[in-house]
């Protein structure tokens, strides 16, 4: 199996701060992170990089990122393709692009289709705004007049440019270690459409989940961004809201899942449950503030 994305309008942050160097590793994780969610362990990647005018020491960042993020998940980086495009793109503008593919065994697929109520659900931490909702994230930026290099509010050291290039969690190899213990009934990459989208496409008709946002802390940053006055419902489906990833396991399992996923370095928490549902609204959400607010 094959996944394809991109990086989305972060790569406008990236461009602004002349800061290239994690970038590549959002590239990678928005594809590797598609992979790992229906069990399969990335083999190769491939990359596509247009811009303007080729900047040497841009190009070198990026690519160093992408091998980075190859390296964390295991795959190979096995080429790609850089394009000159002036009149496409402003001289200093770029856009990229990548491709994955892994492979699983057919009895090993992740498919969904076996969860059942009375599951749980577990909630793998995010790293911060990971790749989506940047329009909304630059939009905030620019109509509250912040600097992009002044100091973060809510990351102590850095500056709130920096902060936001924060690259996506990768989470290949600790779910790959889960795999070979325990068998997980779904996962969810938590991308554009946050919790409330991305959780119903692995979820068979007439169930629907329960999820608890006093049961994990978020990080920093969706408490900022709420402060601009996003609203909740809002904030839970244009942002991760602190949950990059959902594994959907057996009760009995889930104590064991956990331990391994921390010890992977990935904090893990049971945020909810599966339930019957028909209704339209699937994802039933309750005191989501708590997790930036706590």
């Amino acid at each position: 199996m094959a996944t394809t994305d991109g990086v989305g309008t972060k790569l406008k942050l990236a461009i602004a701060l002349n800061k290239h160097d994690t970038i590549g590793i959002d590239l990678v994780a928005m594809c590797v992170n598609d992979l790992i969610v229906q069990g399969a362990e990335p083999l190769l990647f491939l990359d596509y990089y247009a811009t303007g005018k080729l900047d040497i020491a841009a190009g070198r960042a990026i690519i160093q990122g992408i091998a980075e993020g190859c390296r964390q998940s295991g795959c190979a980086l096995i080429g790609g393709e850089t394009a000159e495009m002036p009149g496409m793109y402003a001289e200093a503008d770029y856009d990229l692009a990548g491709f994955s593919v892994g492979a699983v065994e057919r009895d090993r697929l992740i498919t969904g289709r076996e969860i059942a109520a009375g599951d749980v659900v577990l909630g793998l931490a995010s790293s911060g705004v990971h790749s989506n909702g940047f329009s909304l994230v630059r939009r905030l930026v620019d109509t509250g007049g912040h600097s992009l290099l002044a100091p973060a509010p809510f990351a102590p050291g850095i500056s709130l440019g920096e902060a936001l290039l924060t690259p996506t969690m990768l989470y290949v190899r600790p779910v790959l270690a889960v795999l070979k213990e325990i068998r997980l009934k779904g996962l969810a990459h938590i991308t554009g459409g946050g919790l409330v989208e991305n959780i119903p496409r692995v979820l068979p008709d007439g169930l629907g989940v329960e999820i608890d946002g006093s049961t994990w802390k978020a990080p920093g940053v969706f408490g900022w961004l709420a402060a601009q006055g996003v609203e909740t419902h809002e904030m839970a489906r244009v942002f991760n809201c602190g949950i990059g990833m959902v594994a959907i396991i057996e009760p009995k399992d889930a104590a064991q899942a956990i331990d391994i996923l921390v010890s992977e370095g990935i904090a893990t928490s049971q945020i909810g449950t599966v339930v019957a549902h028909t209704g339209a609204e699937r994802v039933q959400l309750s005191q989501l503030e708590v997790a930036w607010r706590g």
